[in-house]
């Protein structure tokens, strides 16, 4: 084929194509240029908790490690038996610890040259505790003290099931981003379209302030006030404004 006559029918084909490929091109253009707001809200839901988690145990020393382990377990095994003995499930008892360690004259030298005694052993185990019946729960901790427990930390309450809070906070969360949308709008005097998207970011229950102490026997319940536990909810929304 004559070399004008090749180049002739590539600039025609070329041409003919032309006009296929800018109408894809112009067809994709309005999703790509369309203009959006874009709003972040939290929203919050409130109840009474239905359960309280304690980690309560025993610490024990001894000049030997075999008789602070022997006193130790003794106290477990009857605090472990009067939880249960409250009604407290298997399923809501679990070791969250146990330890053996050397007890050292004076503490710990900070010169580590210098030679370390050991006057004898501490053997600490912890018990994670959930509590289902908030109404006994300072008479529970009252008794394990009784019992033999001298160590209380991490007192926090929760609900078991929280998902009815979360449906009510992530509502309050989408009603406050709409909210907040249509006043932007209506500020730049502009028209809501149609929700484009909706992402929820994060929710939970936020841990109430923990407390840790040293427990000892009061002689009567444990005053406990549950208060209310909060579960909040963020979304992130877009809405298309309409041209």
């Amino acid at each position: 084929m004559p070399k004008s006559l090749a180049s002739a029918l590539a600039v025609s084909l070329a041409l003919l194509a032309a006009p296929a490929f800018s109408q894809g091109a112009f067809a994709q253009q309005p999703d790509e240029a369309r203009h959006t707001i874009s709003v972040s809200a939290s929203g919050e839901a409130s109840g009474a908790p239905d359960m309280a988690i304690v980690t309560l145990g025993v610490v024990e020393e001894a000049e030997s490690a075999e008789d602070a382990l022997s006193a130790n377990s003794a106290a477990m095994g009857k605090i472990t038996e009067a939880l249960k003995g409250e009604g407290i499930a298997a399923r809501d008892l679990q070791t969250s610890g146990f330890s053996i360690q050397p007890v050292y004259a004076g503490g710990y030298p900070q010169n580590s040259d210098v030679e370390r005694k050991i006057t004898g052993y501490r053997v600490e185990n912890m018990l994670r505790v959930r509590i289902r019946d908030l109404a006994s729960a300072g008479a529970t901790l009252d008794k394990v003290v009784k019992l033999g427990s001298n160590r209380i930390e991490g007192l926090s309450f929760t609900m078991e099931d929280s998902s009815p809070l979360e449906s009510e906070a992530r509502k309050s969360a989408v009603e406050d981003a709409a909210a907040r949308a249509r006043e932007l709008a209506e500020a730049a005097g502009l028209t809501l379209g149609p929700v484009v998207s909706i992402t929820e970011q994060s929710y939970g229950a936020p841990r109430p302030q923990m407390m840790m102490a040293r427990a000892e026997s009061s002689g009567g319940a444990v005053p406990m006030e549950a208060g209310e536990v909060t579960v909040s909810v963020q979304v992130n929304m877009v809405w298309e404004i309409k041209e």
